[in-house]
């Protein structure tokens, strides 16, 4: 079974918003949302609220920090509708999610860390020219050697974005500069951990709009900022449904 009303206090619209800096309409987009219980009426069918709604509502605005507002809503039409499994269901999913976003940063700070400073290197015989347009280019033969791929997989880095090398232009060979070669090292590394071209293509351009690995220090640290803040809204918001659940409801209706 659904919560239904709890006996007590009759709480207007306008006293559930004014505590959260809410309209009355977004008070009652959220009951016809699923995401506060059914409101009683009174005689002339005006809404009237409870504890139990108060709780709903501070419970819901808890958890979109650390879960979303689709999330958050999804949880609270479960509890809502006595389906608390599913709701510590949808609770673990954003979690295994936090978790999975954890690992991604480790992979990522840990594919930054082993990109070593690049050289040029000379291309193989038979693969281009014996010389390279401008210091410090390669060619794709060797860069894929280097790297253990296929020129194939650097060319569909290429369309992918991954890596923009420019063309020579007496022969029109592909020429991998030094920062070619970082963004091929670091797509390398990535695709090693089971990333996707579409999940690697930000992060390669952040780095080649930043000119270097160095300024995506504070990026990284920002990224660790906002993890743990949402590991924190996670409990907070943990916390308020606990206590809404605990609300003991009314089983005989308003």
């Amino acid at each position: 079974m659904g919560r239904n009303l709890q006996s007590g206090e009759r709480l207007r619209p306008v006293d559930l918003a004014r505590g959260h800096g809410l309209s009355t309409q977004a008070v009652r987009n959220y009951e016809e949302a699923g995401i506060l219980p059914a409101a009683g009426r009174t005689p002339h069918g005006y809404r009237t609220y409870t504890s139990l709604h108060a709780a709903a509502l501070r419970a819901f605005l808890a958890l979109v920090p650390g879960h979303g507002h689709q999330t958050a809503t999804s949880i609270m039409r479960a509890v809502n509708q006595g389906a608390a499994e599913e709701a510590f269901r949808l609770i673990d999913e954003s979690h295994v999610q936090l978790l999975d976003d954890r690992r991604t940063l480790q992979n990522v700070e840990n594919a930054l860390r082993d990109l070593e400073p690049t050289t040029g290197s000379e291309p193989g015989a038979g693969s281009a020219p014996a010389a390279v347009s401008g210091p410090g280019g390669t060619f794709i033969g060797p860069l894929a050697d280097k790297l253990g791929i296929r020129p194939a997989t650097l060319r569909k880095w290429e369309r992918a974005g991954l890596v923009c090398p420019r063309r020579d232009p007496l022969t029109g060979y592909r020429v991998y500069d030094e920062a070619d070669v970082r963004d091929a090292r670091l797509a390398h590394q990535l695709r090693r951990g089971g990333y996707l071209l579409e999940q690697i293509a930000p992060l390669i351009a952040q780095v080649r709009t930043a000119g270097g690995l160095e300024p995506l220090e504070a990026a990284l640290c920002d990224w660790h900022g906002r993890l743990s803040a949402r590991g924190r809204a996670m409990l907070t918001g943990a916390a308020e449904l606990e206590a809404y659940l605990s609300v003991p409801p009314c089983r005989n209706g308003a």
